[in-house]
């Protein structure tokens, strides 16, 4: 039966510029027994061509088809919610803008034209731009949509902050919860994926990442397997900390083609179950 396969790049695929050992091997595997193969980021400072051209230089064959990140999840939602006329004010960094653009988001630099404030991992972020977020809430009841909440990023230094903190800064002073959270683990972003891209059956397809907040919630909520890799962010340790229990936990993605015949016949068993 044909699968699924959504990756994780940071943590799970690569450590910044450093393929994690067997991920390209792994991704052979897969393609060649007939499997679709997708990454899906929810890092915010790069595009998606930024990542066609990192994974191919890496020796991961990619095209832009099989990319998602959070940029591209945040703006097919605007799309989708925001009349002709209105506009966005966005916190972020120049990725983020791109993304917005191509889907046609009208953008301001005044935020109290803003009907919508856009957060998004920014390297640059200011008091200045979180006074203005907060003024177009306040002022407009501009709603408010992150990227993705994920409190850090890892890299091969450890964790630095990631879009998290942006969020924790708005709820820190408006006292309330922002409206929409995209990425993973959002509905929206689990059901453009497997309806719209994937095209299968939640029960086809497969999650794999290295947090379980983020990769493994998603998979848990939207019905996916869930493969959780100790590459990243999460730990055993963390498991029992958040309550979150993914189907497998893999030292490293490299396992996946160890494991292969005892998903197959997993996979089949749920299938029939839903048949």
């Amino acid at each position: 039966m044909k699968k699924g396969f959504i990756f994780d790049l940071d943590g799970t695929i690569y450590l910044d510029n450093q393929l994690i050992k067997g991920s390209a091997e792994t991704i052979d595997f897969l393609r060649n027994r007939g499997h679709h193969v997708v990454f899906f980021t929810n890092k915010s400072i790069a595009t998606r061509t930024d990542y066609v051209k990192k994974l191919n230089h890496l020796g991961i064959r990619t095209s832009l088809e099989d990319i998602i990140n959070s940029n591209y999840v945040t703006a097919r939602f605007l799309k989708q919610k925001m009349n002709p006329s209105e506009l966005a004010y966005v916190i972020g960094e120049k990725a983020l803008y791109d993304e917005l653009e191509k889907e046609g988001i009208l953008i301001t630099e005044d935020a109290n034209l803003a009907n919508y404030i856009v957060l998004g991992w920014d390297r640059q972020f200011t008091y200045e731009k979180l006074k203005q977020a907060y003024m177009a809430w306040r002022n407009n009841h501009a709603l408010i949509i992150a990227t993705n909440p994920d409190r850090t990023c890892p890299t091969a230094e450890g964790p630095v902050p990631d879009c998290g903190a942006l969020i924790g800064a708005f709820e820190g002073v408006s006292g309330i919860k922002i409206d929409h959270i995209m990425g993973k683990p959002s509905r929206f972003a689990a059901d453009l994926i497997v309806n719209h891209i994937l095209k299968l059956k939640p029960e086809q397809c497969y999650i794999v990442g290295d947090r379980l907040e983020t990769d493994i919630h998603m998979g848990n909520v939207y019905g996916l397997h869930t493969i959780l890799v100790l590459t990243g962010i999460s730990t055993q340790q963390t498991i029992k900390t958040t309550g979150i229990q993914p189907e497998y936990i893999l030292e490293s993605v490299k396992e996946i083609m160890q494991m292969s015949e005892i998903m197959d016949c997993k996979a089949e068993r749920r299938g029939a179950l839903h048949d």
